[in-house]
């Protein structure tokens, strides 16, 4: 049992992973058909969308999959544990539980740190889903993708959009978590109030 949240952060804990899998099956397409619109913006949306089923079938719409679990799950073995130490850490320094807006804070910091930290795994992603059907990139080989960056790129391409990324996930962070705490907070005392 976590001594900051009363148990509320074992819960946190377990289901990111696994829900985040299951989220990706609807974020990976969305996010395939996003990318090639935003490479090619004289093609329409449904364009996009029919010529990956026409070309590359239901596997087009998937392709980045792996990529993208294997970014999601470090990316929450980094961001929530890390939100669970900050607000003990704040709730220690100032000798009573965080407030909503504290745990905000925390979640602010503790995504734009997962998110910097995964940015390569996010890159490799990213080329991926944007590679040439039939390339080796297309294949979805992720130390394969972050090889050919480090080769062409070195450090600077492995960690391209760092600064954007991190910005996005800590508005994110911000949002959701300090959100999730308030109404965690809320149906807490609900449950105290009734009989």
């Amino acid at each position: 049992m976590c001594g900051c949240c009363g148990g509320g952060c074992q819960l946190i804990l377990h289901s990111p992973a696994s829900s985040r899998l299951v989220a990706c099956l609807i974020r990976v397409p969305s996010e395939v058909v996003k990318q090639r619109a935003q490479v090619s913006a004289s093609l329409r949306t449904f364009q996009i969308f029919s010529n990956i089923l026409y070309q590359e079938g239901i596997q087009g719409l998937y392709r980045g999959y792996k990529s993208t679990v294997l970014r999601e799950i470090p990316f929450s073995l980094v961001q929530f544990p890390l939100w669970e130490s900050l607000k003990a850490l704040w709730s220690w320094r100032q000798d009573h539980v965080v407030d909503s807006w504290q745990s905000a804070v925390c979640g602010a910091f503790a995504g734009g740190f997962a998110a910097a930290v995964t940015t390569p795994l996010d890159v490799a992603k990213t080329r991926i889903m944007l590679a040439k059907a039939g390339s080796s990139t297309a294949s979805g080989n992720v130390l394969s993708a972050l090889h050919g960056v480090w080769r062409t790129q070195g450090l600077s391409g492995l960690f391209a959009g760092v600064f954007p990324r991190m910005a996005a996930i800590s508005l994110g962070g911000f949002i959701f978590l300090g959100a999730y705490d308030q109404t965690r907070s809320l149906l807490l005392e609900l449950g105290k109030e009734s009989p």
